[in-house]
């Protein structure tokens, strides 16, 4: 038999798949919950059970302005479904996604958009069954299995040359000291503002702190000092030997190539604790743009990234925004956002 349910945080349903399925901190109802904060939406996860199989999908639902119904996104970060069935079984998958998108439709949810785990694959050709996938581009991430010589050659010479600049110049790096919290919070505010970032990625120290809370000892602060001044960080999770680096900024000024630094530390910090890889991210939205070529410069490892958007209810859809086409399903999604 098999059956689906949207699961609240508190539910047990939510841990007891975790325990079962290989996932990442982006799959926690801690910070699935936070995140849903930010957007004033409801923190939720679709879980699906079939013959002792199970499927889970985080998914934060939030309310469409003007109208009595609501979509569905993954939290910020690369949450992607999860199973204790390998991509392999196409079918499984594709019942799980099938019955997912018919559940919603239930709760008055009319498209759901999420983004893949490069590192936790999924058969693509199930999720396409129900929706569209959309090949992005690629991520960068170190392989921590490998010797320290090896990741260091992996570094371009460029990097490599900054790294050996930065440590001369006297940078520190210093981590989990979380009186520096508020400084690299300053950090943080001005690299969104160099970048132009909208209001929304403007995350205030009391939302930090509460990250904090929410993954206590998988959550971690870099901090390049110089001189007891804060010259960036760089704010990482590491949980079930995968590290995410999930911000990284730097003040405006002078950092005596910080930035590199933060970077190389990270990760010889993350192979002294046993992790596995060092999953630094891509360009903006997947490109491959200089934001990707840097990231690409600090490791050999590659993966794709993709997102899945699907249209749960598509009279609802028209109506907001026309028939759904290839074009609007592959663009920016969901369309009337």
């Amino acid at each position: 038999m098999a059956e689906g349910a949207l699961l609240e945080p508190g539910d047990p349903a939510w841990a007891d798949a975790l325990r079962r399925v290989h996932h990442d901190v982006y799959h926690l109802p801690s910070y699935v919950t936070l995140d849903a904060r930010l957007s004033g939406g409801t923190p939720v996860a679709f879980r699906y059970d079939e013959m002792g199989q199970v499927f889970l999908l985080p998914l934060v639902l939030r309310p469409v302005p003007g109208t009595g119904l609501r979509d569905a996104v993954s939290p910020y970060g690369y949450p992607g479904p999860v199973s204790d069935v390998p991509p392999s079984d196409v079918g499984f998958w594709s019942r799980a996604v099938r019955h997912m998108a018919a559940l919603l439709r239930t709760h008055d949810v009319i498209t759901v958009f999420t983004r893949l785990h490069p590192l936790l694959p999924v058969p693509l050709p199930a999720l396409a069954e129900t929706g569209t996938v959309v090949q992005h581009g690629q991520t960068v991430s170190v392989d921590l299995t490998l010797t320290p010589d090896q990741i260091w050659l992996d570094t371009h010479r460029t990097h490599r040359n900054q790294i050996n600049k930065s440590k001369r110049a006297g940078v520190r790096i210093v981590f989990d000291d979380w009186d520096l919290l508020e400084p690299w919070v300053e950090t943080y505010h001005s690299t969104m503002r160099r970048v132009n970032a909208t209001g929304f990625y403007f995350f205030d120290l009391d939302h930090f702190q509460r990250l904090r809370t929410a993954l206590g000892d998988h959550v971690h602060l870099a901090a390049a000092v110089h001189e007891g001044e804060v010259l960036g960080g760089n704010l990482f999770f590491a949980y079930r030997r995968i590290m995410q680096t999930h911000l990284q900024s730097t003040r405006d000024g002078q950092i005596w190539w910080a930035d590199k630094l933060l970077y190389h530390e990270v990760r010889q910090w993350g192979q002294a604790a046993g992790n596995l890889v060092h999953h630094i991210g891509g360009g903006l939205g997947g490109a491959d743009d200089s934001l990707f070529r840097y990231k690409a410069a600090f490791a050999a490892g590659r993966q794709d990234f993709h997102t899945w958007r699907a249209v749960t209810d598509p009279i609802a859809v028209e109506k907001l925004s026309g028939t759904p086409t290839p074009e609007m399903m592959s663009g920016r999604f969901p369309p009337y956002r």
